[in-house]
């Protein structure tokens, strides 16, 4: 079956005996990665109460367009803007003519009219209503939209009748729900990043670490998550946004960091090991600030653990991805590193460069595997972030 993961689905439930089926729906389109929210029109919450759908959604149900509460932030526009996918399931005959004839006289027409995301109608009505005239012309004119519809499907009603009119079962309404979208590079594959620094105390008010923004890893983790993959990020201190649809782990020290990484690589098919990890900790933490004395002082340094090579050792490790920031022979460097730590792939950059890498937006990388080294141009993290995923994506498929 084809992934909604990292997509976002409002469910718009309308008047109908099906809308007892939704509860369900809501349970399908989680269980393939989407994130659901519901919305109910007044006629739905007569054959299924709000409560039930907002357990099984894990958020509050919206049913109202002037919520007051909501509106005082614009609520339905922010789920239009929300929502990569709107699916009304089911769609009653009034509902299908309202939203046909573009009415905003409620919360999920309002939200379809404010949305540019793709819409997706799952008609359930009596067999007779589905036949009529109007109801055919409408659905003509939603097609011509790009509005998908999805069934109905045939079989006995809940008045008795059998013919089409019957809301095709959750399930299918799930698998047709993805098929919508893209696949994606990374469909279906779990990403692990590192980013940022790492924090290595000395005392309460005192730490040894480096210049990493993270904003390498972050890119990454943005890229991974827009070709599909269920993506986790473990980040040292950093000053930068959240990425939206990603797992973020906040961590401070390489001990920290070790764990996570250790924790959320199961079942992972890739890590891409990005962060700057301080290769030294001092030997004691402590526990009051040290005060400034006449004479110098020492402070006894011990290894930290290394998180990629502890990785790429694991029995059922993933594809395995480093960075080797260096300030010469480049190159010659990258690929003991790679060799040294059984590492799939080296992403190499110059930080001697000041143009390029620690704090920088843009980066010039170059890629050493095993059997090949290519360097890549000069360009945005960004854009480099989304090379780099294309490239380890071609290569866990190879």
């Amino acid at each position: 079956m084809n992934s909604l993961i990292n997509k976002q689905v409002v469910l718009g439930v309308t008047g109908g005996i099906a809308a007892y089926k939704s509860a369900e729906l809501v349970r399908h389109l989680q269980k393939i990665g989407a994130r659901v929210r519901v919305i109910m029109t007044p006629a739905a919450q007569e054959f299924i109460t709000p409560l039930t759908l907002q357990a099984l959604s894990g958020h509050p149900v919206h049913t109202e367009l002037l919520d007051p509460q909501a509106e005082a932030a614009m609520g339905h526009i922010e789920l239009a803007r929300w929502a990569d996918l709107i699916l009304i399931a089911p769609a009653s005959a009034n509902f299908i003519a309202r939203l046909c004839h573009g009415e905003g006289d409620d919360l999920l027409t309002t939200v379809c009219l404010a949305s540019h995301c793709q819409i997706a109608v799952a008609p359930a009505m009596n067999q007779a209503m589905w036949k009529q005239t109007g109801t055919q012309e409408n659905i003509a004119q939603l097609q011509a939209r790009g509005v998908k519809i999805i069934g109905p499907a045939q079989g006995y009603q809940a008045c008795g009748d059998s013919g089409p009119g019957r809301m095709e079962e959750p399930d299918i309404l799930a698998k047709q729900a993805a098929t919508l979208f893209d696949s994606g590079l990374l469909a279906g594959k779990k990403v692990v990043i590192t980013a940022g620094p790492t924090r290595e105390a000395l005392d309460p008010v005192r730490y040894i670490s480096n210049h990493s923004s993270g904003k390498m890893g972050y890119a990454l983790a943005t890229a991974a998550m827009e070709a599909g993959a269920e993506t986790i990020l473990i980040s040292g201190p950093v000053n930068l946004s959240l990425p939206d649809r990603v797992e973020v782990v906040s961590v401070v020290s390489a001990q920290d960091m070790l764990a996570a990484a250790l924790e959320a690589v199961e079942g992972a098919d890739v890590f891409i090991a990005a962060a700057a990890v301080a290769d030294y900790r001092p030997q004691h933490n402590a526990d009051k600030k040290i005060k400034k004395t006449a004479d110098d002082i020492t402070i006894a340094l011990t290894k930290n653990p290394d998180i990629v090579a502890t990785i790429a050792a694991l029995t059922n490790r993933p594809f395995t991805v480093g960075f080797a920031a260096e300030t010469h022979n480049l190159e010659n460097y990258a690929r003991k590193k790679l060799l040294d730590k059984n590492l799939d792939l080296i992403i190499a950059n110059d930080v001697s460069d000041k143009s390029i890498g620690f704090n920088s937006d843009d980066n010039q990388v170059t890629l050493v595997s095993p059997k090949q080294v290519e360097s890549l141009p000069l360009m945005s993290k960004v854009s480099l972030a989304k090379c780099l995923i294309e490239y380890i994506s071609t290569h866990l498929i190879a």
